[in-house]
């Protein structure tokens, strides 16, 4: 469709010998929030970083925005509007939250400079009073804060959140549910996953569940909602 950014077709990806992905078709359509959900070990955080290029693709096909980026490097992935928060945060421990930020501001692939520093400082209040902090410093919660704040200053087309809140105190994940509501209604796309699969339902568009390798249920929210054999089939819950 002309309004997918993001087009994988029969993605087979390994792990050594080890044969991780089998052949998933995976899409991502302009302004759409998806959540990508399954329990452990089924092959998420293999799927986004086979989007971007750090696990390479066996077999299949990989377009963004209709260009064939099979085989292509990390950093020209990024350059077509992909930002990626990673399971771990991986943050720069020593640089300060301003330099993190600052030194990941850019225009979007249109030009677009909706996020600005002013605007994601608003957005975290908390980033706010810890500019002069290095990134070691600062709780896990205030590190993915940072991490978001810092995918958001590339102004990017699709935002790839893995695991957005482990490990985080209530508080401070109630925190970045919000952020992740914002995102939505700011219009840029979204992949999300997290186990909290109520809060996920809440602010997707669409949510694919992924068993051994495969896609095992792709569908909107509401089908989730309305049918619980499902989550307890897929996710045991």
């Amino acid at each position: 469709m002309s309004d997918a950014l993001i087009q994988a077709r029969e993605v087979h990806a390994y792990y050594g010998a080890s044969h991780i992905l089998h052949g998933i078709d995976f899409t991502v359509h302009r302004g759409e929030t998806i959540g990508l959900m399954g329990r452990n070990g089924m092959g998420k955080s293999t799927l986004l970083k086979t989007l971007m290029g750090i696990v390479p693709m066996r077999r299949g096909a990989l377009h963004i925005k209709g260009q064939n980026m099979l085989g292509r490097p990390i950093y020209e992935v990024a350059q077509m509007g992909i930002a990626y928060v990673p399971e771990g945060r991986g943050i720069f421990g020593n640089l300060s939250v301003a330099e993190n930020l600052q030194m990941a501001a850019r225009p979007g692939t249109q030009g677009q400079c909706d996020w600005t520093y002013e605007r994601v400082l608003e957005t975290f209040p908390r980033l706010k009073e810890r500019l002069g902090h290095g990134g070691q410093q600062l709780s896990g919660g205030e590190q993915q804060m940072l991490t978001i704040g810092r995918a958001l200053m590339t102004n990017p087309d699709v935002l790839i959140l893995d695991e957005a809140t482990e490990g985080l105190a209530p508080l401070i994940a109630r925190e970045i549910w919000r952020m992740c509501e914002v995102i939505k209604a700011s219009g840029i796309s979204a992949i999300i996953v997290d186990k909290n699969w109520k809060h996920v339902t809440q602010i997707t568009d669409r949510n694919v569940i992924l068993v051994k390798g495969r896609v095992a249920f792709e569908g909107s929210s509401q089908a989730l909602h309305d049918d619980p054999s499902k989550l307890m089939q897929y996710l045991g819950v």
